[in-house]
This record gives C-alpha cells, sequence and structure tokens, in this order.
C-alpha cells in the first residue's frame, strides 16, 4: 500500500521514517518531494572501458564538487545527492521518482536505481542525465524528485543488517560499488 499525506506525516512525527533536515511544506498528496544536495560526480570523456568488477576502472577518470548550482550539459550523466537524509523501518520501502516540471525540461533524475529498500539509511544518489539538445542548470535546495513509500510486511533481513550493504549510510553522491559483489564462478 502507497502511504498517503496523513500517514506519512504520522510516520515521520513518530519517527517511523526519519528524514533530515525535514520540511513539512514537501509532503505531498502520496509521497514526499526530495530536494538536491550540492555533490556532484561524473566521469570525464575517455574511451576506457568502465569494468563494473574493476575498482579502479570505476574511481578512474572522475571528477566531483560540491557547488550551490550546477549545468549538466546536453547527454551528460552525473551523480549527485539529495539534501535529504533519510532512514526506513524494515517495514517500508520507498521509490524514487522524478518531478513532471524536472523532466520537461529533459532531465532524467534515475535511470535504473530507483528502489530504496526497507531499513536503508543514509542519503540517496541521483542517477541524472540530460536528455534535452540544451544545457540545463540545477540548483541544490531545489525539489528535483519525490518519494513513493509503501508498507510492507517486516523484513526478515533488513538493508541495515546485511553484511552486503554497500550504500548503507552514505552522504555523498557514490559511484557504483558492484565490484565489493561477491564473484559466483
Amino acid at each position: 500500500m502507497i502511504l498517503v499525506d496523513w500517514q506519512l506525516l504520522d510516520r515521520i512525527e513518530r519517527e517511523h521514517i526519519k528524514i533530515k533536515p525535514y520540511d513539512k511544506s514537501l509532503v505531498q498528496p502520496n509521497s514526499i518531494d526530495i530536494r538536491l544536495g550540492n555533490h556532484f560526480i561524473w566521469y570525464k570523456s575517455s574511451d576506457k572501458v568502465i569494468d563494473p568488477r574493476d575498482k579502479k576502472s570505476i574511481t578512474t577518470g572522475v571528477e566531483e564538487t560540491e557547488a550551490d548550482e550546477f549545468v549538466i550539459q546536453p547527454g551528460a550523466f552525473v551523480l549527485a545527492r539529495t539534501l535529504e537524509c533519510i532512514e526506513l523501518p524494515d517495514n517500508i520501502v520507498a521509490t524514487i521518482e522524478g518531478k513532471s516540471s524536472i523532466a520537461r525540461l529533459g532531465v532524467t533524475l534515475h535511470q535504473t536505481g530507483g528502489w530504496i529498500d526497507a531499513g536503508f539509511r543514509g542519503t540517496i544518489t541521483l542517477e541524472m542525465c540530460n536528455v534535452n539538445t540544451r544545457p540545463v542548470k540545477v540548483y541544490a535546495g531545489m525539489p528535483i524528485g519525490q518519494l513513493v513509500f509503501y508498507t510492507t510486511e517486516r523484513a526478515v533481513n533488513p538493508y541495515y543488517s546485511k553484511a552486503d550493504a554497500k550504500y548503507m549510510d552514505q552522504q555523498q553522491a557514490t559511484l557504483s560499488r558492484y565490484h565489493a559483489n561477491k564473484k559466483k564462478e
């Protein structure tokens, strides 16, 4: 079941869902708006192959900045973080969705990483891309997306208890940690 405004307000007030910083005015009928943080990371143009099993190839050729505004060039891919840090209990999951007003400028918010597991804690890394033919400027603090929350049965092994929870407590835009997965032979 998707949580609606009064349920979201109740869960936040009781600290069942934790959001910091929290602004009550961002609660929508079926979601909570989230804002763009100020940390951005991207790959410089290169012919070098990124191998998801090789940490060095993932972390080489990367640039990052902390800025109050950032211009996403046409066709560019950039990781950013949310301003909000969230903490979910073991029986609520969330999805991140783009805001229509931002999508109409040609900016996508996530590629496939829109799922947030029960028990997750940290900022959310946004996988932003500009599919417009013109550059688009974004600003730290602007509403950039929305979180939709779903109630579930209690997870036996929520994200916070998993030994391989690679993105737990992330506070910045975070590169892929696929290389940390155990290789299956």
